[in-house]
C-alpha cells in the first residue's frame, strides 16, 4: 500500500509514502534528478520493497545546481521525523551524497536519523555539498554500499571516510547503476538500514 505525500517546503516536493502504516520510517533521495532521477528510480523501488517499515520515497523540486535539492532532502527529513517515532536515511549516487550531507550534526542538531545508509554516493555535488567532508560529523550509524566497477561516482572517495570513522561499507560486483542487481541491492540496503 501507498500514499501520497505533499511535503511541507518552499519548493513542490511530492513524494510515494510505502507501507505507512508503521513506527518508522526510512527517507529515500533519488539519483540526479537531470538525469532521470526520480521516486521511481528502481534501486529506491527495491529497497523499499525490502524495508519491514514505511519508505518516503520523494521527488526534488524544481532544479537548483544541488543547493534546492539538499532543502528538500532536509525538509522530507523533517516531514518524517514529525511523522515516525525513528527515522532512517537512504540515497543514491547525487542522492547518496545528498543525505550523507542531510544526516550531518549541523543539519539535524535535534535528532539525527537512526542511521544513514548511501548506495554509490557521489563524493560531492560542490565545495559545500561534500559527502567525504559531512562524514565526520554524522552522529549516526552510516553505512556505503558501491559497485566494484563504479567510474560514474567517486564512491570510495566516500567509502574510505566511512571505513575510518568505524562504519559499514559493502562492495558489490558491479558498476554505479547495479545492472541486473537492484533486488539483491534492496536486501543489502535494507539490511544495513
Amino acid at each position: 500500500m501507498s500514499d501520497s505525500v505533499v511535503v511541507p517546503s518552499d519548493r513542490e516536493v511530492r513524494g510515494t509514502l510505502d507501507s505507512p502504516e508503521s513506527d518508522r520510517c526510512v527517507v529515500a533521495c533519488p539519483p540526479h534528478p537531470r538525469m532521470g532521477g526520480s521516486r521511481s528510480d528502481p534501486r529506491l523501488e527495491a529497497v523499499s520493497e525490502s524495508l519491514s517499515c514505511a519508505c518516503l520515497r520523494f521527488d526534488y523540486g524544481a532544479w537548483d545546481g544541488g543547493r534546492g535539492e539538499l532543502g528538500d532532502t532536509r525538509d522530507a527529513l523533517a516531514w518524517a521525523r514529525d511523522s515516525y517515532d525513528r527515522v532512517g536515511l537512504f540515497g543514491y549516487s547525487f542522492g547518496g551524497c545528498l543525505a550523507v550531507v542531510a544526516a550531518a550534526r549541523e543539519s539535524v542538531a535535534e535528532r539525527p536519523p537512526e542511521g544513514v545508509v548511501a548506495l554509490s554516493p557521489a563524493a560531492a555535488l560542490s565545495k559545500d555539498i561534500d559527502a567525504v567532508a559531512a562524514v565526520a560529523a554524522v552522529e549516526c550509524p552510516i553505512a556505503v554500499v558501491y559497485g566494484e566497477r563504479d567510474t560514474t561516482v567517486d564512491a570510495e572517495a566516500v567509502a574510505d571516510r566511512i571505513r575510518e570513522r568505524g562504519g559499514e561499507v559493502l562492495t558489490l560486483p558491479a558498476d554505479h547503476h547495479f545492472v541486473g542487481q537492484t533486488a539483491k541491492v534492496g536486501a543489502r540496503v535494507a539490511e544495513l538500514l
